[in-house]
């Protein structure tokens, strides 16, 4: 089979752990790795002239865009019909775009990658109006694909709901999670450098991710809050450690913190590096992420396979990636947030089972099962193609 794939969307790849970019690169590197045979087009944008070298080997070709520096010029329509003349001209068996949206004049086989439909489900915690990709793009792409790739069961269930797709055409592929010494040249950080740096103390609870409505972080800093005032001393040594870059509508939660009586010890350390990351992860007491929806919740499986106690959701995907290894609660009530922060807390033995829980469960998630697994959904059409051609000649 010729399989092309979108790479446009892989830049820092290695720096990121998170985000399509993130998704393609350790995906595209694992099908390599495991799929000798078939001949892989990846198509790039022209600014990854310099940074494709690791995915040259006798099955693949590298192609670049022609006129990609130019596209900001470009009528949408003419951009579309430039990519699709380059895809028509390969020959393509399939054409993997994993990235929501495909170029929709293309007449071949799409595989359509769906990461995330919290903008359809919930669009109050999102910008005001909608965007050309969410109304049209991303609809027109979902009808298009002759298969869909969701990243998680409840992923699967919104395409199917939102946008009245038949079952057997959407595929669940679970991302897979990136052991902390394939990241690039991630270095070890002590959880003493850390401590000085952030300014916080020996325990702590940690979230990251972007600071956004839909994180409910302003419910998880209200029930931190209820858990000191009611038992201080039991709990004056854990601060609330927050990380993330700042996405949108974000003032309410800052605003939050300040009306605390314990605000001094919430710290927000905005973005972090890789290598902070994982320490500041690795040595948290537990790892709480109270979100309201995800597509597949990666910090959750990430902290698992670090071995740190989980407290998340009972909501969208994450009780498929937590398992029965995490403590789940019900996001929209502070109390129960604030019972399950004291229970975690308060227990050793019980951070100790769910450490080792998660640890097993993590191991569920692997890039290499995830390419497997797409491999298998390219081979799916390549079979359907053959089984028409045979039809037509007889």
């Amino acid at each position: 089979m010729r399989i092309g794939i979108d790479c446009r969307n892989i830049l820092n790849q290695k720096g990121e752990v998170a985000g399509v970019g993130h998704y393609t690169y350790f995906l595209v590197k694992n099908i390599l790795k495991t799929d000798k045979k078939n001949e892989y087009f990846l198509y790039f944008d022209y600014k990854m002239a310099n940074k494709t070298k690791e995915f040259e080997q006798k099955n693949v070709q590298i192609k670049f865009f022609p006129f990609s520096q130019y596209k900001r010029y470009m009528p949408f329509s003419y951009s579309h019909m430039l990519i699709s003349a380059v895809l028509i001209k390969d020959k393509l068996d399939v054409f993997h775009a994993p990235a929501y949206a495909c170029p929709l004049t293309y007449p071949g086989k799409i595989v359509l990658t769906v990461h995330d439909l919290a903008i359809y489900r919930h669009p109050s915690w999102f910008p005001s109006g909608q965007s050309f990709s969410t109304k049209i793009l991303v609809p027109k792409s979902i009808k298009k694909a002759v298969r869909i790739i969701a990243v998680s069961k409840a992923t699967k269930r919104d395409i199917m709901k939102l946008f009245k797709t038949p079952s057997d055409k959407v595929s669940v592929v679970y991302e897979g999670v990136v052991p902390q010494k394939s990241i690039g040249k991630t270095k070890s950080v002590s959880k003493t450098i850390i401590q000085r740096k952030y300014k916080i103390g020996e325990k702590y609870l940690f979230f990251i991710g972007t600071i956004e409505p839909r994180k409910n972080l302003v419910a998880l800093i209200k029930a931190y809050n209820s858990l000191l005032l009611k038992n201080y001393k039991k709990f004056k040594d854990y601060d609330l450690v927050i990380a993330g870059k700042k996405g949108w509508k974000y003032e309410e939660i800052f605003k939050t913190i300040k009306d605390q009586k314990f605000n001094y010890k919430i710290r927000f350390l905005n973005y972090v590096s890789q290598e902070h990351k994982v320490a500041l992860m690795k040595n948290a007491t537990c790892f709480v992420f109270p979100t309201l929806y995800e597509g597949f919740g990666l910090p959750i499986a990430e902290a698992m396979s670090m071995g740190v106690p989980v407290i998340t959701s009972k909501v969208s995907s994450m009780p498929e990636v937590s398992g029965d290894a995490a403590l789940l609660i019900d996001p929209n009530k502070i109390v129960d947030i604030e019972k399950a922060l004291a229970k975690v807390l308060a227990n050793k033995r019980l951070r100790e089972k769910m450490s080792k829980a998660g640890i097993s469960q993590a191991k569920k998630f692997t890039w290499a099962k995830a390419a497997k697994e797409t491999i298998k959904v390219y081979q799916d059409i390549g079979k359907k193609k053959e089984k028409k051609v045979k039809e037509k000649k007889k």
